[in-house]
């Protein structure tokens, strides 16, 4: 069943016992993001802040919203204990069905309508996040939605947001995002304002569909439907042709000026440190907001995984490589990011594997940019979503010497938040990737080939299933 809002996700985060509502007055300052990062960092649920200091009762604040895979099952609609590779297949079922979304004429989130002179961020319990953040982030986990104004392509993404006075934004989307890339190209050489629309509490798929990596003319709405397995309703904005989820939390409408640049940052970034200064960042120009009365801000305590990030952008990441490598007519098995890589680290299983194969892999990961820097190849034997067997790969089935290939990527295409890289190389967004071939090599014989002695590989099927069928009875679970 489909979530229509953040609130009847979170009731459902309560019954299961994957939300606490915290009713003590809690500090926005710090405080209320602390609490998320401990929690997060011991698996442990959601956190609904029900008072704020400095505000009126009813101001809400959200951290951990997916931070565990418990989470993300609940979201779409399966049992909690729903295990990891069957998120992933649910997750990639549905996405092959996309759902055109439904505009409607109005919604919860217009039960309060303010504008121009009257517009204050700081209405909100916009949090500070971490100690040396450059300010409070209103978007953290949010739904940033921009449109292409030549082709009316509507683009979501997830990027930060900081409050740099009442009526201004700024906000660092990355160079190669669909989101720059329109600005820079289409509004930017005309001297025009870009109309843009921050989202915050939205249902929770919507927020997840912003992480993924949908191509140049994908509407992302379409699959927030597929992935609810029913149509999204959306409402326009009240400054601009936008279209939004009607029942989100709280739209922040306004522009992003095409002449104009502002400190944004640092902030503790996703990748688990703290590795910027501030910088020049784009600003935005609120012209209205419009929200649900008590309303709820949704934020991410973000750092050392896991959490809201690493978990769900290591979802959408996986599939995206796994269609990508599929174009490309690559013998893919199956693709997983393990959360506590932060989307650095890629495991990608093939029917046959080599050199050569593992080249090709990690030129089409790396074609656009390299924000993947350590791919993992493995044969089909090995469950890509078990970290013991992949380790267990890397360690006998990688060559340390053949097996290993190291390359530099070209300025500008590196991820500039990996901490390995030196300044230098975060500056300019260069450094390198490397894959590591944990294959047989295809020119191996396969009589030579070692065996692996494993329950499903050494032992005669006769035995394994007088095994499996008297499993309890000897007392084993």
């Amino acid at each position: 069943m489909a979530f229509n809002d953040i609130r009847a996700y979170c009731e459902a985060l309560e019954k299961t016992g994957d939300l606490v509502r915290v009713k003590q007055e809690v500090d926005w300052e710090l405080e209320a993001a602390a609490i998320t990062r401990r929690s997060n960092e011991n698996l442990g649920p959601a956190v609904l802040f029900e008072k704020l200091k400095d505000y009126p009762e009813g101001y809400r604040l959200l951290g951990g919203v997916q931070a565990t895979y418990r989470r993300v099952a609940i979201s779409l609609g399966l049992p909690p204990e729903t295990p990891i590779p069957d998120i992933y297949s649910e997750y990639e079922r549905r996405e092959q069905k996309p759902i055109k979304p439904v505009v409607v004429p109005t919604g919860p989130c217009k039960e309060n309508i303010v504008k121009g002179d009257d517009v204050d961020l700081f209405q909100f319990p916009v949090p500070l996040i971490h100690d040396g953040d450059g300010g409070r982030y209103f978007g953290t986990w949010d739904v940033i939605i921009t449109k292409d104004p030549e082709t009316g392509w509507t683009n979501w993404g997830m990027y930060r947001f900081m409050i740099h006075n009442q009526r201004i934004l700024t906000g660092d989307p990355t160079f190669t995002s669909h989101l720059a890339m329109v600005f820079r190209e289409k509004f930017v050489p005309k001297g025009k304002r870009m109309p843009i629309a921050v989202v915050c509490g939205a249902d929770p798929l919507c927020h997840m569909v912003a992480t993924a990596g949908y191509g140049i003319g994908q509407d992302e709405a379409d699959y927030a439907g597929a992935l609810r397995q029913a149509p999204l309703e959306l409402v326009k904005c009240e400054t601009s042709d936008l279209l939004v989820p009607a029942h989100a939390e709280i739209v922040i409408e306004g522009e992003l000026l095409p002449d104009a640049i502002g400190f944004e940052g640092p902030f503790g970034e996703y990748p688990g440190y703290r590795t910027g200064k501030a910088r020049d960042g784009v600003v935005m120009e609120v012209k209205a907001i419009t929200y649900r009365t008590s309303p709820i801000i949704t934020m991410i305590a973000l750092g050392v995984p896991v959490d809201d990030s690493s978990v769900t952008a290591a979802l959408t990441a996986s599939l995206a490589v796994k269609r990508r490598l599929k174009r490309h007519n690559i013998p893919v098995t199956d693709v997983y990011a393990p959360a506590e890589g932060v989307t650095h680290l890629v495991v990608v299983g093939v029917k046959e594997g080599g050199m050569k194969v593992a080249q090709q892999i990690k030129d089409i990961i790396t074609a656009r940019r390299a924000a993947i820097n350590k791919i993992v190849v493995v044969d089909s034997d090995v469950d890509v979503f078990d970290m013991k067997q992949v380790i267990h790969a890397l360690a006998v089935k990688c060559h340390p010497l053949n097996g290993i290939m190291a390359n530099e990527v070209a300025a500008g295409k590196a991820n500039e938040l990996t901490p390995c890289y030196s300044y230098d190389e975060r500056a300019h967004k260069k450094g390198g990737v490397v894959v590591f071939d944990c294959t047989w090599p295809p020119e191996w014989p396969k009589e030579t080939l070692p065996i692996k002695s494993s329950f499903n590989e050494i032992y005669p099927q006769e035995v394994k299933d007088k095994v499996l069928k008297n499993w309890q009875a000897y007392g084993l679970k």
